[in-house]
């Protein structure tokens, strides 16, 4: 028995004094990509809330919820009874003044008025003509008017209501462009600037993206929660999207440059995750630590030196220190077989295992 436990122990150090079969890649470094998610909610490009601009009792609504209208269109109308008098009033009063003045300066160069007469003559009339604009200013305002095109809302006004200056008559958005305003940490406040793009999905539309372009950045960082407000404009020419919409936010940006290796690079053991690198035909064990993960790929944090490459298969079969040979891979190839390890042989008397092509051919 000691003589079989000395012969088993002889091999195993044979064993590790053979080099071991590896695949080893050049280390490559990539930039971390730092994800931002938020919720932005939509606002209209230029939205407003129209009042009357005086009180009095509503004669005419010229417009239902979701009506198109044009700058300058009237939306509803007041009682201008006395407001009409007054304008006829004050151009009776221009009138007259008028001609007053033109009277007296038919007789001016006789001597009969003095120049004060004639000052008087012309400064009523500028009167007048002041008058008559503000009877005409109040006479408009008995008429409610949209400030700019676009889409207007409900309202709770009706004929025969009476309205003052508080009273909201409804709202008007100019929807064909919205804004989506989300906050953002304040980490990223130099990574934002206008023109980058971000994508947006709306809550309504899970499965839509919009590319949304940034148009500004508050210029205040929040000291409750350190985040500041990014204002995108998103096109809306189909308009299906609607002001107060939620929307998902999603940014991408460039962070730190660090190590990529792929997945199957990375062992586990007591003391967290490695690798192993080769230095002089020897694995070298490197503790690191896994930053991000992409597609097949780590990114990790770790001691390395320039000209490194990393063992990506045989890892484990090596131990830090160990010999190793690189060897190339490809499918079907004899360098496979050399890092899958030789076949165990049959034992004697039995048949032969089948290889894996006949397995599967007589599966056919």
């Amino acid at each position: 028995m000691l003589f079989l436990a000395t012969a088993c122990g002889e091999a195993e150090e044979e064993r590790e004094r053979d080099p071991v079969p590896v695949v080893a890649q050049a280390l490559r470094v990539l930039p971390e990509q730092i994800t931002i998610e938020a919720i932005g909610n939509a606002r209209a490009s230029t939205s407003a809330e129209i009042f009357a601009e005086t009180a009095g009792r509503v004669t005419g609504v010229s417009f239902t919820a979701g009506d198109f209208v044009r700058a300058g269109q009237p939306l509803l109308r007041l009682d201008d009874r006395q407001e009409r008098l007054a304008v006829e009033a004050a151009r009776v009063d221009v009138w007259e003044a008028d001609q007053l003045l033109t009277r007296y300066r038919r007789i001016e160069d006789t001597g009969a008025l003095s120049e004060s007469q004639i000052e008087a003559g012309e400064t009523a009339l500028a009167s007048a003509r002041v008058a008559l604009e503000l009877a005409q200013v109040d006479l408009a305002d008995r008429t409610v008017r949209a400030p700019f095109s676009g889409h207007v809302g409900l309202t709770e006004v009706d004929v025969g209501d009476t309205v003052n200056d508080q009273t909201p008559i409804t709202q008007i958005d100019q929807r064909a462009t919205l804004y989506v305003d989300f906050p953002a940490p304040e980490s990223i406040f130099t990574a934002l600037r206008p023109g980058q793009v971000v994508e947006v999905q709306p809550f309504s539309d899970p499965s839509r993206t919009i590319n949304a372009r940034v148009v500004a950045t508050d210029t205040r960082i929040s000291q409750d929660n350190r985040n500041f407000i990014v204002r995108t404009a998103i096109p809306n020419d189909d308009d299906r999207l609607r002001p107060g919409m939620s929307f998902r936010v999603t940014f991408t940006r460039s962070g730190e440059s660090r190590p990529a290796v792929p997945e199957q690079a990375i062992a586990w053991g007591g003391e967290g995750s490695h690798l192993f690198v080769v230095r002089d035909d020897k694995a070298v064990r490197i503790p690191v630590t896994i930053t991000a993960r992409r597609e097949g790929t780590v990114l990790v944090d770790g001691t390395f030196r320039a000209g490194d490459r990393v063992i990506v298969e045989g890892v484990q079969k090596v131990r830090d220190g160990q010999a190793i040979r690189l060897v190339q891979t490809g499918r079907g190839s004899r360098q496979d077989v050399e890092l899958r390890g030789p076949r165990p042989p049959a034992p004697s008397g039995s048949p032969a295992a089948p290889m894996p092509d006949a397995v599967s051919r007589d599966a056919e």
